[in-house]
This record gives C-alpha cells, structure tokens and sequence, in this order.
C-alpha cells in the first residue's frame, strides 16, 4: 500500500492509552529544503539528500532511524527540485513489475522497502529562513504533541540508538531533549553549544543556557548540538516571535535558548551527550570516509573491499 502522501494540515489525534499530558511521541520532521552546494555539480539536479551512502540515498538511513525509533509518521520540509524525495519513498510499479518479472525477489524487496518504511508527509518550506524556520513549518502537522527533528547531514549508526535514548529522556523528563557530542575546542565554532549541568545519569545534562557557533573563546563549554531532537510543541509559538539572527534565519538554538532560561513555557532542556558512531555527510570527505566505514563493516562488500583497500593503503605509503 503506498503510504507516501502531500501534507494537508489536521487537528492532531491523541493516541490510546496515552494521558493528554504524556502523549507517544510518533511524529518525526526532516528538514530537507537545502540546497547542497557544498557539492556542486552532483546536486545541480540532485537531491543532496539523494546522494548514496554505498547504495541507499542518505535520507533513507535518517528515515530508518525514525523508525526503529518508533516514529512512523515522517513529515519532510522540502523545497524546490526536491520531489526525488517523494519518488523514492513512494511506489514504482514499473520497476516492481519488471523486476517480479525476472523474478529478482532481492532486488523487489530493497525496492518497495523504502516504499513501506513509514508514512510520510511533504510540506515545502517556501522561503529558505532558517532551520527554525523549517521547523515552524511543521507546525499544522505536529499540532500540539513533542516530536522528533532529525537533520539529513547527520547520520547515526544503528548499533548506537540515540534517538531511542533521547525520546526515552524526554518521556521521563518533559520538556525538549537535544543530542550534544564533545568536540575539540577549536571546532565549536562550526556547531551550536551548549552550557549544562550535570544530573544523576551519566549520559544526560541539563542545558541552561546555547548559543549558535560561538568563537571558541566564548564558547560556554566544548559540547556541540548535532542533529537531533526532540522538542515540545511549545516551541512553535516561541519560533513565531523569533527575530532573524546569526546569518539572518530563524536560529532554532535562539527559540531553544528561551525554553532552556524559562523552564515554564515548556519545560526543561535536557542533552543526551553522545559518544557513539555519527556519519557526517554534509562534509565531502566525511561523506567519503562514511561511504568507506559502512561499506567496511558490510557482510556482503566488506570482506573483499577490505582486502582492496588494505592493497591499495599499501601502494599508496
């Protein structure tokens, strides 16, 4: 059955056996309006979301994620020249046939696997004003229940569940949780930061205070905000009176910020610090070494690119 659908905004249904104030969190959004230019020419006509990571496109990594954590209901927050998205995650008859045809069961199933992962919801972002932005757009769709944002450029292996981890936090500790990873001084210009407190878990703190890519010098701590999180509603009627500010977009760590001083607009800020295996393909030779480190640990390409890649490091000293 194809479950891929266009957007149309409704009042949010609450989810049996769930108390109003605690409801599943079942939703997941992903901004994907970008435009890629870090890897132009290949995306002058693609997708960046699309590019593969061995053979899936990217996105489809950060969709199985949402999944396996439990969210089944995926909006994407698109732009221009992005419906290759929708194709993906939608059917292909012609190819199902042809393939059913030759009797390729393997390949039919890697096929309508994307096809029957979730289902997905497309709204387009419009204007390009920022990852806050992108997020407001969401706001018709999540209606008055938390969810979960996942960034394309970031991926997180899935022997190392962080999603799961954080949507558990936020279900025992309200508010808006976000997934923090330690970072050299010098890089955290590149992120946002995070001022925290510890707690009783080893892996969580208390975020009192984010600022968006400070100089290191100012930076309130060497924890950087990756691509994860899961937010409040709350949030919404925050980004709505947001100003525009580092780089003129709607900062979704300045609408963060105010959750995190004023813990009764929607509760507290919590971080998941994250010492796991992340992908960043949002940087070309990131990208690259992450093609490498998964086609590695492959049961079905590792073996023999294993021992190519040896040879070809040897020749290479």
């Amino acid at each position: 059955m194809n479950r891929s659908r266009r957007f149309h905004a409704k009042a949010p249904d609450m989810v049996a056996g769930m108390t109003q104030s605690h409801p599943r969190i079942s939703k997941a959004v992903i901004p994907a309006a970008g435009l890629g230019t870090r890897f132009l020419p290949a995306t002058k006509a693609t997708p960046k979301e699309m590019l593969p990571v061995v053979d899936k496109p990217a996105i489809q990594y950060v969709v199985e994620e949402a999944v396996a954590a439990g969210l089944d209901d995926v909006l994407m927050v698109t732009g221009r020249n992005k419906r290759p998205l929708e194709d993906h995650f939608d059917r292909n008859y012609e190819l199902e046939s042809a393939l059913q045809k030759k009797g390729d069961a393997s390949r039919l199933a890697k096929v309508q696997e994307s096809s029957d992962l979730a289902t997905m919801h497309y709204v387009r972002q419009g204007d390009p004003k920022g990852l806050g932005h992108a997020v407001l757009c969401a706001a018709p769709h999540v209606g008055d229940e938390p969810f979960a944002v996942l960034l394309g450029d970031d991926l997180i292996d899935p022997r190392d569940p962080l999603l799961q981890r954080m949507v558990e936090v936020q279900e025992q500790r309200g508010g808006s949780v976000i997934a923090l990873m330690e970072v050299a001084p010098e890089q955290i210009h590149l992120y946002g930061c995070a001022a925290v407190e510890t707690t009783e878990d080893s892996d969580v703190v208390q975020v009192s205070g984010l600022v968006e890519k400070p100089d290191p010098a100012d930076a309130p701590s060497n924890y950087a905000i990756i691509g994860r999180y899961v937010l409040d509603p709350s949030i919404f009627d925050i980004l709505r009176r947001t100003e525009p500010g580092r780089g003129g977009e709607i900062q979704l760590t300045d609408a963060l910020q105010q959750l995190a001083e004023d813990e009764k607009i929607g509760g507290p800020v919590h971080g998941v610090v994250f010492k796991g295996r992340r992908y960043d393909t949002g940087d070309r030779g990131d990208y690259l070494r992450a093609i490498v480190r998964l086609a590695c640990e492959r049961e079905d390409l590792g073996p023999d690119f294993r021992t190519w890649l040896r040879s070809y490091v040897a020749e290479e000293m």
